[in-house]
Formats: C-alpha cells, structure tokens, sequence
C-alpha cells in the first residue's frame, strides 16, 4: 500500500504532536515550524497545520476567512463512499513520498 496524506487542522501543533505520538504511536517526521508537521505510522501520514499559520493548509482564504480544526480543505475531491480528499503536491522533498 502506497503513504496515504491526511491533513488535519489543529488548534496548536505541539498539543497534536504530543497526542498522536504519545497517546497513538505516531513518529514526528519534521516539524520545521510552529504552525506545521508531519507525522507517521505506517503507511498513514498525518500532516497537522494551525490556522493563520502562513503559507500551506493553515493558510486564510483570500477573503481573510481562517481554516478551522474539524474539516478543512483547500481543494477537495470526494471518493464514491462521500470522503473528502485533498490533493497537494509536497514543495519539501522530505515530504515527498520515497522521500526525493
């Protein structure tokens, strides 16, 4: 099975960090700021943003509306069951999956 990408919006990273990790066994693959990280286990990977976070998923809207936690995405596809799904191309190449 191929990394599957989910993103989350969180109220503060650090708190997610430490639940998805600590409390469900998730690794911290980066963290290169505040407002971002990257997560995984197995073949999931999380990727947390914080509203207003600046560039990437926490980014506001252009009419300055701000993402919230609870479902968000910036460009949305829907699979035949209803689930979202967001589609992103990594701009890091850590992110990227095999990692190049």
């Amino acid at each position: 099975m191929a990394t599957v990408s989910v993103r989350y919006i969180v109220r503060d990273v650090d708190t997610a960090i430490a639940f998805y990790c600590g409390e469900l066994g998730f690794k911290e693959v980066m963290h290169p700021a505040r407002s971002f990280a990257m997560l995984e286990r197995g073949d999931l990977r999380p990727v947390l943003s914080a509203p207003g976070g600046g560039a990437g998923g926490g980014q506001a809207m252009p009419d300055g509306t701000l993402p919230v936690p609870g479902g968000w995405n910036r460009f949305v596809l829907e699979d035949p069951s209803g689930n979202p799904i967001e589609l992103f191309e990594p701009t890091r190449a850590e992110a990227r999956l095999g990692g190049s």
